[in-house]
């Protein structure tokens, strides 16, 4: 892949829809979902025994941040709960204070 069709697919792929999704109504409430979205990349060329390269790549990676919730002209933010963050947090909590007590033992 070129070095042009990379930043082209980059333009296109980086928009403000990878962070707010399309907004739902229900019953005159209406969500908007966000989410946090990270992305990079970068590319190259060069010339080695006579002959020319080029590539690139890049990478972008989104979680689910919450909703904004609209309901008879009060927006309000609703955060997601990320469960596998959280229980990730409680695994390595949990092996530190048992590794804390056989130390004391």
């Amino acid at each position: 892949m070129g070095l042009e069709k990379v930043a082209g697919t980059m333009r296109d792929i980086l928009t403000v829809r990878r962070v707010y999704g399309e907004p739902v109504e229900h019953d005159g409430v209406v969500v908007i979902p966000a989410a946090r979205v990270i992305g990079g990349g970068g590319g190259g060329h060069g010339t080695e025994q006579d002959k020319e390269g080029e590539g690139g790549g890049f990478i972008l990676a989104a979680r689910p941040a919450g909703a904004y919730v609209l309901k008879g002209g009060d927006v309000r933010w609703v955060p997601a709960v990320d469960i596998t963050f959280l229980g990730a947090v409680f695994a390595v909590m949990a092996a530190t204070i048992h590794r804390a007590r056989r130390r004391k033992a």
